[in-house]
């Protein structure tokens, strides 16, 4: 069943990458005890991905720590290296990369995307959720191929 408003975030292993290389991070840990903006994207460096997902959250990333959001994260179905190099990309530090390259979270929130046909392998649908403690209070998922209501101003507007 599908990740919805209400429930706790399942306990899975992401990863970053940190000053000494990747390290582990246990979602329930990461969550716990804080608001956090995430969203998921299909995969790094990829367009709308690159052209408009990051680049809101990076723009808004004031304004939505104005409205009581402590962490800024997004994840997608990419190595923690590739990640964090997008991450250095985007010029920005308001924005924490977690890797999971593996797809053991988007599966375990019953929101993988199936993207094969483009040789993408199995990722996860472009999504945004706010989480409190731990706890879903809005989740917003796209329709295939669309950017609408997973963007950093759809988010604030929920907060």
């Amino acid at each position: 069943m599908t990740i919805a408003v209400g429930d706790k975030l399942p306990d899975i292993k992401l990863i970053k990458v940190g000053a000494d290389g990747p390290e582990p991070v246990q979602s329930a840990e990461y969550f716990a005890g804080r608001k956090v903006a995430l969203f998921s994207v299909p995969g790094a460096f990829t367009p709308t991905c690159s052209a408009k997902h990051l680049p809101g959250f990076v723009d808004k990333a004031a304004d939505l720590k104005a409205k009581g959001v402590d962490e800024i994260a997004c994840t997608a179905v990419n190595d923690a290296f590739v990640m964090g190099a997008w991450g250095k990309a985007s010029g920005s530090n308001d924005v924490t990369m977690l890797s999971d390259g593996n797809g053991d979270f988007v599966k375990a929130l019953d929101l993988v995307m199936d993207g094969t046909g483009f040789g993408m392998g199995h990722r996860g649908k472009r999504f945004s959720m706010v989480v409190n403690d731990g706890v879903v209070e809005q989740i917003n998922v796209e329709a295939p191929g669309a950017f609408e209501v997973s963007s950093a101003d759809h988010m604030l507007g929920q907060l």
